[in-house]
Order: C-alpha cells, then structure tokens, then sequence
C-alpha cells in the first residue's frame, strides 16, 4: 500500500458500491476504513484495534461484497458477532451496502429467531452469513450450514466474544472453516487471550490500530428516546408539538425516506420540505432560503444534502434513523447550537442500536439523557398556553372594536351568553388542534429503559433450572452466562446464581420470561453438550440425581466426518423441531 486513501474513488471498488457511497453520504472513508480496506481488497488477513462507531462495519463490508461472486449462491463470507443485536446490525449494513448489487442475499444467524425460518433461506441459497457463535455452531452440527466455500472470515467485537464466553465456541468454528481463507479479526481492546486467537488463526496479518476521535458538544443538549418503526413518527409529532421550537433539521438515511416522511408531517400540519441529492441545486437553495427567511420550520435531509448547511434559527436536530459512525453524529448535531446559542439534538435508538448510543456518548464526551416523551396533557397544555398568548397580544395590540359589536348584537340576539359565544368561537379556531387533552387512556409508547432489562439479581422472581452440561465437560459459570445471554435474548444481570454439579447444572432465570426462550434454550449447545433447560423439580435443592443428568442416547458419542471433525449423530424424527 503506497498510501493512505483520502477518497473511496481511490480504493479498488466496484461502480455499484461506489454509487451506494455516495447515497449514502460517506464523504471520505474514516480512519479505519482507510487503513483496512486496502489490505482486505489485497487479500491479507487483518488484525484491527477500533472502537464501536469508528466506522468499521463498513472497513470489512465493501471488500467482502466487492469480492462477492452474486452468480453463486453459496455462503462467501461469515461474519461472526458477540450478539444478535449486532449480528442484525451488521446485516443490515450489508443490505445497505449491496443496495446496487441485484441478487445479493444475506442472512442474519441468531438464538431466539425460528430454525425453521433460517434453514428455508439457507435452502433458497444466500452469499453472507452473520451470526451468533451458538446458533452458528448449532448449524454445523446439523449439517445445515456448509462453510467449505467461505473465503472471508470475520470476527467483529472479539474482546466482547470472549467476555462473554464464546472464544471456545469461535475456535471451534474456525476449525471447521477452510484453511484458505482470509481472516480479519476487530476488537476495541486486544487483550493476550484475543492476541493468542489472532497468532494461531491469522497469517502475517496486518494491523490497524485506530483511536476514536472525541469532540465536546457543550452548548447542544442532547437527548435520546428509543423508539422504532411508527412509534417514531408518533413521538416525533408530540415533540413537535409540545416543545418550543424555531427550526428543525431531521436527519434520515435514505432520498426516499426525506420526501416519505415530509409529506407524512405535511399532512399532520406542519411546514415541513425534503432536501436530498435527487433535486437540482437551485431547488435546494429554494428550500434552504425559506428555512432561512421563516418560511419553512422543518427540512428533512440526508448527509449528503445537508453538506455545509448554516442556518442559525436551527434550535433542534432529530436524528430519525441513528447514523452510521459517531463523526455523523458530531457533523448532524453541529448544525443547531450555532452563534452562542443553545441547541437541542434528540435521538431516536432502535432497541437493537444501543451499542452506537454508547459510542456516541464516549465521542462527544458527555452522556446522553433519556427524555421524557411529552404526554397528550402536555401538548394541550402548551397549546392553552400558546391561545392565551395570542389573546393578550391580540387584545394589546389589535383594533377589536368591530368584533367587540358583533358580540354584543349575538347576545343581543340571544344566541348566547358572551362565555359560551367566547367558549364556541375557540372552539371553532381549534377543531384541527383541540386544546382539550383527550379523555381516553394514552396510546401506549413501549417503554425501553437505557438497560432495557430489569436487573433480576436484585430481584426474589426467580425460578430453578437444570441444564444438561457440568463440569465434567469443562463447563464454567461464564460459558453458561455467555449462551444464555447470547441465545436467549436477555441480560446477563438477569440471571441468577448458578450452580455446577458433575454432569449437569442449575441456573436461576427470572419467571416471566417467555415460551420462545425455553424453546431456544432447549437446543442451545455448551461445550459441545445441548443445554437442554428444564423447570428444576424441586427449587431448594438439586433438581434430580446424578444418575438422571443424561439419557442414554446423550451419551453416545459423536460420529466422525471425513475429515475427522465431530458432527451430530443422526436424530430420530421426533427429535426435529420445525419452528
């Protein structure tokens, strides 16, 4: 490499993920991305040190669908990932990516989600998998999942892989991966146990160390609500309509998505315009002069769009859909708090998304607030408040001589008392926006704590569980933790204590949790051992003898394949499960 890229023209791409770029609204490829792309193009193994929100979902991304042969529809790259939130993440961004590359297939691979479903996208043929070690493990054993003619390998957050347990499980996968292939392992932090991964599993890999930029933002109050699909557009109207707002700027990812959601706010009554790279220059200016002049209080772009835009008047930035890295970020929320003055940036997280919330908050070295979502209350509150404002300056400063008779010959007239006639005029000025909260309950927005997940270890609900796994198959606390957290969809600090015998274990889980969890744990595999969660018999001691902590057909052995690697013994029908 003869130098560092400053563009992505500069990097061996293809058209198609080039034009994506730009769509997209990447200006010049991040650090990361800059100093790992190359390599990967040329085909090296990399060993990248970065952090969550530097960018490096799209460092390994673009050179595995560069290289991506569509014609074969077979998997040619797996991606493994600590959890199922970021293996969707990551899929997602591969969709993104490969907007342009017709016929592409991904398939994102996690506990909690039906095997029936992944195994009939498996049949029909995909080029990327994503996936959690545990499920990943449990389609091999299956021979459902065939990795011979995988040629990228990447392991994404590996330090979090063995924090929670799963660098075994990797191990085991990269074992039954071909010796060809091309392995980029990113961690934010390379302690010895991941070093030791990287020296037996990588060849002279080149490393990347990249330290994440941070900037304060002191003067913008930053707010985050965690919402997704409609709940978005119904929080964003209540923050429309109960905060004091001079200009908006709305930040979402996609051309269609700009026009999409303008019209939606423009049929909720509200001044809103789209701003995106598919209109001419001049129609951009046209847009951004009314913004300017008052004409216009809301815009909704992209990134691309909003390049270099200055309006001082912005006094709130909404993030829609989060961006893709934390400079992003920093750029969006840079266009309100402008001239010395305050400014507001809220943003909307998916449940899923938390992480890049987290790297946002190390980036801009301040901590986020969960806001509170303005009630119905609130808004008609606000709304009151507004009428009587517009009563004062109306009575301060307009001539109501007319309307004063008019009243007078309606009483006159025995249309009605002044208060009701008074009391039916606002009535009439505010049918479209009723200044009287609803009576009926609330519509219910989803809560979402910043955890998300109670912290059941503080908690006396709680239930006794067997699994089929002790420590006579070198099973320890954490390995547990890691599968059922992982698996299961739930929080470490949900789960209680956990007691290791010979051949099996207790575990407590909280009791409310639901039927789809059980049936995920049941074939969940440990050490090469299916979890097997069963309700303990009796919840003050151990669940059952040590004689009963296997069936016979759990103690045959594993068969071997041709070469030599276990695979699952074959498994009576009663013993599939088609969810």
């Amino acid at each position: 490499m003869t130098g560092i890229p400053t563009s992505f023209e500069d990097l061996a791409i293809s058209p198609a993920l080039l034009q994506t770029i730009r769509e997209i609204g990447y200006e010049s490829p991040s650090p990361i991305q800059a100093a790992s792309i190359p390599h990967l193009l040329a085909g090296r193994d990399l060993l990248g040190q970065a952090q969550t929100g530097t960018g490096k979902t799209a460092a390994f991304a673009l050179p595995i669908l560069n290289g991506i042969d569509i014609s074969k529809r077979v998997p040619q790259a797996l991606v493994l990932a600590p959890t199922r939130e970021l293996a969707i993440q990551v899929a997602e961004a591969f969709q993104t990516y490969a907007r342009h590359l017709e016929g592409f297939h991904i398939l994102p691979v996690y506990g909690g989600q039906g095997m029936g479903q992944q195994l009939r996208q498996l049949a029909r043929g995909v080029h990327v998998i994503v996936g959690t070690p545990g499920r990943i493990m449990d389609h091999l054993r299956r021979e459902t999942l065939n990795l011979s003619q995988i040629s990228t390998l990447v392991l994404d957050e590996a330090d979090e892989m063995l924090r929670m347990g799963f660098i075994e499980d990797v191990e085991w996968i990269l074992d039954h991966t071909p010796e060809t292939r091309q392995t980029a392992l990113f961690s934010a932090t390379m302690p010895p146990a991941i070093r030791k991964i990287a020296e037996r599993y990588l060849r002279d890999p080149a490393e990347v160390k990249i330290q994440a930029k941070t900037a304060t933002v002191e003067a913008i109050n930053q707010q985050y609500w965690i919402a997704d699909g409609m709940q978005k557009l119904d929080a964003l109207t209540r923050i429309l309509d109960a905060d004091d707002i001079d200009a908006m700027i709305i930040f979402v990812r996609t051309k269609t998505e700009t026009v999409e959601l303008a019209e939606k706010l423009e049929a909720r009554g509200y001044e809103a315009a789209a701003l995106n790279g598919d209109m001419s220059q001049v129609l951009r200016e046209k847009v951004i002069d009314r913004l300017k002049k008052g004409a216009l209080d809301i815009v909704i772009a992209t990134d691309v769009a909003a390049r270099g835009l200055d309006v001082e008047r912005i006094t709130h930035v909404v993030n829609y859909d989060i961006p893709y890295d934390t400079e992003a970020y920093i750029h969006r929320i840079g266009r309100t708090g402008r001239a010395g003055r305050k400014g507001t940036a809220i943003l909307f997280v998916a449940p899923r998304e938390k992480r890049m919330l987290r790297a946002i908050e190390q980036a801009t070295r301040q901590p986020i607030q969960q806001m509170r979502l303005p009630t119905l209350r609130d808004i008609a509150d606000r709304r009151i408040e507004q009428f009587k404002a517009q009563l004062v300056e109306t009575l301060d400063s307009q001539d109501i001589g007319f309307y004063r008779d008019l009243v007078d010959k309606l009483v006159a007239e025995d249309i009605g008392e002044p208060a009701d006639i008074a009391a039916a005029i606002a009535h009439l000025m505010h049918r479209e926006r009723p200044l009287a909260a609803p009576e009926e309950p609330e519509p219910r927005f989803r809560e979402y704590p910043r955890d998300s997940r109670r912290d059941y270890r503080r908690d006396d609900n709680l239930l006794r569980y067997t699994i089929d796994v002790g420590r006579q198959h070198g099973v320890s606390p954490k390995d547990i933790v890691g599968a059922i957290a992982n698996e299961g969809g739930i929080s470490a600090r949900q789960i209680g204590q956990i007691r290791l015998f010979d051949t099996y274990s207790t575990v407590e889980l909280p009791a409310d949790l639901p039927e789809d969890f059980f049936r995920s744990l049941k074939k969940t595999w440990v050490r090469n051992q299916r979890l097997n969660l069963q309700r303990a018999e009796d919840p003050r001691g151990p669940a059952r003898s040590e004689s009963r902590a296997f069936g016979a057909e759990d103690r045959k052995p594993f068969r071997k394949n041709v070469e030599g690697r276990p695979v699952p013994r074959r498994r009576d029908k009663s013993d599939e499960s088609s969810d």
